[in-house]
């Protein structure tokens, strides 16, 4: 569970309902109308920017904004070193009793113990990562499309209630109510891109960057266990991908 995530929306429409509440009632602000036009007319406009497998989706991977287990790094680095220690002295084929729980590091492991080229390993490694970048970007662009429809259905849902309200304005008394309501389009826009739909892309592209990052060490790993490399030289150069403050130095080295 990402807590930053939930944390973050809960408390910004606890925010929100709360200054509603104190601004007259929440039932000023709700409208089945103005929902309508905003909510079902966003979806289904974001609906045609993409195909319906893409746009259905989009529900499961917006729940990699809230739940969503990644391996750490340095996790994966020690890992790729003791595997490195066992395919330098038992083999390749040592490797088949290695207990890997991250499927992608499973895939390379396989490729390298079945005995592939190691361009073959590379081209399949890098086709696998484009290909899942490729379906994070796809998820992300739904929400990202989402955050530019909403604005401008709930502009449309002004407009329309801005000419229901100027065919009535004989009756001073409605003019008032009906400009709210129509203001209220406009609300619901601007609450559903900058407090669900803007946020959520963001942080899936933090999400694919973090597992993009992951499968690119792990391919290093596994190429470089294939070229026999010492494990401590392939420690040292995956180390690379931790944030400065991460890495160690191991003081054994050259002893």
């Amino acid at each position: 569970m990402d807590l930053a995530t939930l944390i973050g929306i809960i408390g910004a429409f606890a925010f929100i309902i709360g200054a509603m509440v104190t601004s007259g009632g929440i039932g000023l602000f709700i409208d089945v109308p103005s929902i309508l036009i905003v909510v079902a007319g966003s979806l289904f406009v974001v609906m045609m920017k993409f195909n319906l497998k893409q746009f259905l989706g989009s529900i499961k991977i917006g729940m990699k904004a809230f739940m969503f287990k990644l391996d750490k790094p340095e996790d994966l680095i020690e890992q790729a070193v003791t595997m490195a220690d066992a395919a330098r002295k038992g083999g390749f084929l040592a490797l088949e009793e290695a207990v890997i729980t991250n499927t992608f590091m499973q895939k390379a492991v396989d490729m390298l113990v079945d005995g592939h080229d190691g361009d073959v390993v590379r081209n399949a490694l890098e086709k696998d990562i484009a290909l899942t970048e490729e379906r994070h970007k796809t998820g992300v662009g739904i929400f990202k499309a989402m955050g530019d429809v909403a604005p401008a259905m709930g502009m449309i849902g002004t407009l329309v209630g801005l000419v229901a309200m100027l065919s009535n304005m004989d009756d001073p008394k409605s003019i008032g109510p009906s400009m709210a309501v129509a203001l209220l389009t406009t609300l619901y826009g601007a609450v559903i891109a900058n407090m669900i739909a803007i946020p959520m892309a963001d942080k899936l592209s933090l999400r694919m960057n973090e597992e993009l990052l992951n499968r690119n060490l792990i391919m290093d790993a596994v190429l470089a266990i294939q070229d026999g490399q010492n494990p401590r030289v392939i420690e040292g150069f995956l180390k690379n991908y931790l944030a400065e403050s991460l890495r160690k130095i191991d003081t054994t080295d050259g002893e």
